[in-house]
């Protein structure tokens, strides 16, 4: 294999692994995208490549100007990895419920990290990221929830590539955050076959399960809405908390994948999906590691305590 250029030439390109002994019906093969081998550990490093070389493109990101973000962890972690490389100055706003891991990680990279109260959750972070950016012009606000180049990224390379390594794909699967991962990769995956299902996870109506949304509370990511996924979506699963660290310690335990709670939250949406048809392919993402989420007890601890603890602990 000849060697890379630069270490953002590894984004992407991911591959995939059968996972089908989770499966409740053995009618269904559940495969699982494994997202957490990009190079800066999620999916989240493929939107935020894309941000960054897109504002580059358009001028709105000039050499040495400072980059501004909200972020629970992963998109942060990404955009400063990439900012560190390419000599950006970068600040990130994020809640205090994150885990440890994930600020230690914007520190390795040399993020200036702002904290906002926990209690006020990602959405927090966001509004308060939007005065900041008013009050700081010369800055340049990615925002990734209405950013095209979120969902872009996703159409251009995580679609394909389902589509190439897994063309018998009846079923795709995603957690609703920003949208746009379903977004992208749903656009795509319908072009080439209008019979593909777009599955979005989220939490229950009235229930806090951070990083997810449900499109019902009131707030609708404008990626959402300027990608029409209403045309997009397909179906929706609802899934708590409790079900999201189950599954997640299946999949560790199981299938040996170390991965992040929100991939438990994937999975058992796909379980449930395929409880609910005859026969088929279900594609989930893995979104990231499990390694950012040790301190949080997720994996060993009570599963009564480990519940409990999502309730102040931004997992996703």
């Amino acid at each position: 294999m000849i060697p890379s250029e630069s270490i953002l030439d590894l984004i992407g390109n991911t591959p995939m692994v059968d996972v089908s002994n989770l499966s409740p019906n053995p009618n269904v093969r559940l495969i699982a995208k494994l997202e957490n081998q990009n190079p800066f550990g999620s999916v989240k490093d493929r939107i935020a490549k894309s941000m960054i070389e897109d504002a580059e493109k358009n001028g709105r990101l000039k050499p040495g100007q400072r980059i501004l973000e909200p972020s629970s962890g992963n998109t942060g972690i990404a955009l400063a990895a990439i900012a560190k490389i390419k000599g950006y100055p970068i600040t990130i706003m994020m809640p205090t419920s994150v885990s440890i891991e994930r600020r230690q990680m914007l520190e390795v990279f040399g993020a200036d990290i702002i904290l906002t109260p926990g209690e006020e959750g990602s959405n927090g972070a966001v509004a308060r990221a939007k005065v900041m950016a008013e009050e700081h012009p010369e800055w340049c606000f990615l925002y990734q929830y209405a950013n095209d180049a979120n969902p872009a990224a996703h159409y251009q390379t995580t679609g394909p590539e389902i589509w190439r390594d897994c063309p018998e794909i009846t079923h795709f699967v995603a957690g609703l955050g920003t949208s746009g991962t379903l977004m992208g990769t749903g656009r795509f995956l319908k072009e080439q076959n209008p019979d593909i299902q777009i599955v979005a996870v989220e939490p229950p109506l009235g229930e806090t399960v951070e990083g997810l949304r449900n499109l019902d509370d009131g707030y609708i990511p404008p990626v959402f809405e300027n990608w029409h996924g209403y045309d997009i979506l397909d179906r929706k699963r609802v899934v708590r908390p409790r079900e999201s660290i189950e599954w997640t310690r299946r999949i560790v335990n199981e299938c040996g994948i170390f991965a992040g709670i929100s991939t438990g939250a994937s999975l058992a949406g796909a379980a449930k999906m395929a409880a609910s048809i005859e026969s088929g392919t279900i594609v989930f993402i893995v979104c990231d590691g499990g390694w950012k989420y040790l301190s949080t007890g997720a994996y060993t601890a009570d599963l009564d305590d480990a519940e409990a603890a999502a309730e102040k602990i931004i997992y996703f």
